[in-house]
């Protein structure tokens, strides 16, 4: 049976009045320390959803470990929510992380953040985030688990139109963003287009007065997407948010993203938070998986599925890869 799909217009880029509001604070990371037993010592680091690689297979991939001489820890401490830490990859690492700045918040080592000294552009699911403006109506755009602010830098940068509104539970995370990952310049440079709030990023209805015509979900504790996610309820609230003709896309994490709690394993978690998500949303669920093995993560887009040749078109070139990988979620 073959798939049919409508396709709505994507919209050309236009300016539209911008809510002015106060902003504050904060947000999260991830790592890990244990080395391996053979006697060069590396850092495992994981991202919440893997790298993704558009060439060999067999190219190294975050999760092969960084040896010990190329990290270098540059913040390390725990706060009321998370175990932070900033790491900084030397830029000769044989390692697809090379050059880059990683915020880790948990104790298996997932990365949060990550930001590189000379590129724009992650090669992780912040990229796909990044391809998500071109397909929603005016408006301004939520993110949910700001971390560093590594999705809304992609998204200032790529869309002078677009405002973003990034909620972080934790202020000491914020604060790491500002003084390590150019937070603090990004907020000088965007007064009236960045704005963060530091509290419950389920807690978003009241801040724009006609609600998000976007909303990015990267919600993360103690290694694993929150339990609220699984919870069709969480999703109800959510529409509630969005502007006509709006959408969300989510981080669902994957059996590659590491718990604490043993029992939370990753892969069935992101089966249960796209089966509630395919409860208010139907079959309107579309899921690009990343990375080069079946257990590598996800993330998940609702709505209809746009012309994808048109959705190409407004797109970075760089980024355009990324729409042909898009599947529909069915039970």
């Amino acid at each position: 049976m073959r798939l049919v799909l409508t396709s709505p217009k994507i919209r050309p880029f236009i300016p539209y009045p911008i809510q002015n509001f106060l902003h504050t604070c904060p947000t999260s990371l991830k790592f890990s320390l244990n080395p391996p037993s053979n006697c060069r010592r590396s850092y495992p680091i994981a991202a919440k959803s893997q790298q993704t690689h558009r060439s060999n297979p067999l190219t190294k991939s975050p999760d092969d470990g960084i040896p010990i001489e190329d990290i270098k820890i540059i913040a390390k401490f725990k706060s009321r929510y998370n175990y932070i830490r900033v790491l900084e990859v030397s830029r000769k690492a044989d390692h697809p992380l090379a050059g880059s700045r990683l915020l880790l918040l948990d104790a298996p080592g997932n990365i949060h953040s990550i930001s590189f000294r000379f590129k724009l552009l992650t090669d992780t699911y912040f990229d796909v985030f990044a391809t998500l403006p071109p397909i929603l109506p005016p408006g301004p755009v939520a993110v949910l688990g700001f971390g560093a602010g590594s999705a809304a830098r992609l998204i200032l940068e790529l869309y002078p139109d677009v405002a973003v509104h990034g909620w972080e539970l934790d202020p000491s995370v914020i604060a790491v963003g500002r003084e390590y990952f150019g937070l603090e310049k990004l907020e000088k440079q965007h007064p009236d287009r960045l704005f963060v709030y530091i509290g419950n990023a389920l807690l978003l209805k009241s801040v724009v007065k006609d609600g998000f015509s976007g909303i990015i979900v990267d919600l993360f504790s103690e290694g694993s997407v929150i339990p609220e996610l699984q919870d069709p309820n969480t999703w109800e609230e959510l529409i509630r948010c969005l502007r006509k003709g709006g959408r969300i896309m989510v981080n669902v994490g994957g059996r590659c993203v590491e718990a604490e709690d043993k029992r939370r394993d990753g892969d069935v978690v992101m089966e249960d938070t796209l089966k509630a998500m395919h409860q208010v949303f139907g079959d309107d669920v579309f899921v690009l998986s990343l990375g080069n093995r079946k257990d590598d993560s996800s993330v998940a887009l609702t709505g209809k599925l746009p012309d994808l040749d048109e959705w190409k078109k407004v797109l970075p070139k760089s980024l355009r890869f990324y729409v042909d990988m898009w599947a529909p979620f069915r039970c």
